[in-house]
């Protein structure tokens, strides 16, 4: 189906449309909807596999407390 065609169908079910809230969930959606495109989908596939490596990580608890790391590298820290 062509934008056009698709946008002509939207306009009529709209047209026909009386219910208030319905119409206004509508508007919201439409006007939320401008396209940026996701963080992820701009990584490169090392990177989102390194995260993915991460977040497994994580959930075996296979991590190091933040006060340990802080203290393992404290003296690059310091001014």
């Amino acid at each position: 189906m062509e934008i056009q065609s698709i946008k002509s169908e939207l306009h009529a079910i709209i047209d026909q449309a009386n219910d208030l809230k319905l119409l206004e969930a509508i508007r919201t959606l439409l006007q939320s909807k401008t396209y940026e495109p996701d963080f992820w989908d701009q990584l490169p596939d090392f990177q989102k596999k390194s995260i993915e490596r991460g977040l497994k990580q994580a959930a075996k608890g296979q991590t190091i407390p933040h006060e340990d790391v802080m203290t393992k590298y404290e003296k690059w820290l310091q001014k």
